[in-house]
């Protein structure tokens, strides 16, 4: 029999489609490695792969087939953060995270970093610090989020040839910023067990 899904929030009421549930995977140490699928989660649960996991209450219950003994029907709750065994192939905390304007302005919490507005991702630029046309990277450490006014009016000047000030300083984000970043529907538990490993200067915090 096909597993089914039941989720803490499901109702029979008809909605909008939300994004499916995903589980955090990190590895034995517990550093953050992807978003996975719940029935990818189920497998690495029925194959022993997991070493541990987090989480206030199950992310999902997942319903199987019945023994043919005892008639009962398999069950399994899948944590919302699992741990799995092995060794990762390559240390995370070496790769930079990637880049996008949504997780730029995450970043810096829809706040232009010339006037200190904070402004809706429609109306908000990522900026170059170092224009490019003078060479600048389009880098998480050369960006900031601006204002369109702000923008246009350094336009392709160094802030201080504008006679600008910024305030706050542009920084790569960490690993457990980086997935805070990508603006999935992340639950209470698991936003609160990333929040706890950001850095001390963080802007998320």
């Amino acid at each position: 029999m096909p597993r089914t899904i039941t989720t803490p929030t499901e109702t029979s009421s008809r909605k909008p489609r939300t994004p499916a549930p995903r589980v955090l995977q990190l590895d034995l140490h517990g550093t953050p490695q992807s978003w996975m699928p719940l029935e990818q989660a189920a497998v690495h649960y029925a194959s022993g792969a997991v070493a541990w996991d987090a989480g206030l209450a199950p992310l999902a219950t997942l319903r199987g087939g019945h023994n043919a003994a005892t008639g009962r029907q398999s069950v399994l709750d899948v944590a919302p953060i699992i741990a799995l065994r092995g060794v990762a192939r390559i240390n995370l905390f070496d790769v930079v995270p990637g880049l996008t304007k949504r997780r730029l302005l995450r970043r810096d919490r829809h706040t232009c970093a010339y006037c200190g507005g904070v402004f809706s991702e429609e109306i908000l630029q990522c900026e170059h610090i170092v224009p490019q046309s003078r060479g600048g990277a389009t880098s998480w450490t050369n960006l900031v989020a601006a204002c369109a006014a702000c923008n246009g009016y350094k336009a392709a000047r160094l802030p201080e040839e504008a006679g600008m000030r910024l305030l706050f300083l542009p920084y790569v984000p960490s690993r457990y910023e980086s997935f805070l970043l990508d603006g999935r529907n992340v639950r209470a538990d698991v936003h609160e067990w990333l929040a706890r490993r950001l850095p001390k200067g963080s802007r998320l915090h």
